[in-house]
């Protein structure tokens, strides 16, 4: 017997105009702010090993969590796709909606704790265009990502020159989104198909998995995301070395990075025992050992990211 499902069409669905934003593009850090200094050897080696791995045209992939762009950081990671030392960005299904809104109406971000005890968080009329960007996706046969960059880029967006999806699009570089079913405010929303969001999210998932083709002698950045990214990336090099074994070939040598703000031990070169907290941060695990284990290396930046992000870009806009 099937189980009763909830009638979306009780729900009121408000105007953007109507909710109180946390940020604005006023917030979004111009590209010669004033940051502190990372202190560490950490950033300067990352940048050697993106400079060296673009030098052989060899992948530096990047996956974030939404706070990257929450924190205002949206210009330089387009400048990084722009001058090429980004060749494939990802994010989860919140940093489309913010990137998208920022873009339609300069704010974004709501407070969680006000709107849920109104019964209201989530539920706003212009982030529903995150649905039809999934079944844009399906019709075109494109994936979630470019079907994003493509409505923004080509639409009536009076801040589309913040929107990172926008960016890759205009510079053709692959920028995907890998969406967990209910994680997303648009979920809620009654334009929500699910088996659109499912067919866009997977094509993203197999153009990642094609861009980690290139991983041997590149680069591959988690930033702030502590399921989303390592799981996707985990799957994605599993298959890559599947096809790659068959032929002969490695996918072994290449650099990882973790960016977050937990704070882990001097040698993270082991992952912990079981019984130890931090065997359930997966990044550490499967970013910062497994997956290098044959011949890669690893490096973890503690740092806000408005600390780390701004810095490797000027450590690498500097060597250009």
């Amino acid at each position: 017997m099937p189980y009763p499902l909830f009638d979306r069409s009780q729900l009121q669905i408000l105007p953007l105009a109507q909710r109180q934003h946390d940020m604005t593009a006023d917030d979004i850090l111009p590209l010669d702010a004033e940051v502190p200094a990372f202190e560490g050897p950490e950033l300067a080696l990352l940048a050697e090993r993106i400079r060296r791995a673009r030098d052989h045209d060899r992948a530096v992939v990047v996956l974030m969590g939404a706070h990257v762009l929450k924190q205002g950081l949206s210009r330089f990671l387009i400048r990084l796709l722009e001058e090429g030392w980004i060749t494939h960005l990802g994010g989860n299904g919140a940093c489309v909606i913010h990137d998208y809104e920022m873009a339609l109406i300069g704010a974004t971000t709501e407070s969680v704790a006000r709107y849920i005890r109104e019964g209201q968080f989530g539920l706003w009329q212009e982030t529903g265009g995150y649905n039809e960007a999934a079944r844009r996706a399906v019709a075109e046969g494109i994936g979630f990502g470019e079907a994003v960059g493509k409505t923004i880029a080509e639409g009536d967006f009076p801040y589309k020159e913040v929107s990172v999806y926008a960016a890759a699009y205009r510079c053709g570089l692959p920028a995907t989104v890998h969406v967990g079913i209910g994680l997303d405010i648009a979920h809620e929303l009654p334009n929500c198909d699910g088996a659109a969001l499912g067919q866009a999210s997977y094509t993203d998932f197999l153009i990642f998995t094609q861009s980690l083709t290139k991983l041997e002698g590149g680069v591959f950045l988690n930033f702030g995301t502590a399921v989303m990214g390592p799981e996707v990336y985990l799957k994605a090099l599993s298959m890559v070395r599947n096809v790659a074994r068959q032929r002969g070939e490695q996918i072994a040598h290449f650099t990882t990075a973790v960016f977050d703000l937990l704070a882990l031990p001097t040698d993270f070169s082991h992952t912990p025992a079981k019984t130890e907290p931090g065997y359930y941060y997966r990044p550490w695990k499967t970013i910062l050992v497994r997956t290098v284990a044959d011949g890669g290396e690893s490096y973890y930046v503690q740092a806000d990211h408005r600390v780390s992000l701004p810095n490797l870009y000027r450590l690498l806009h500097a060597g250009r």
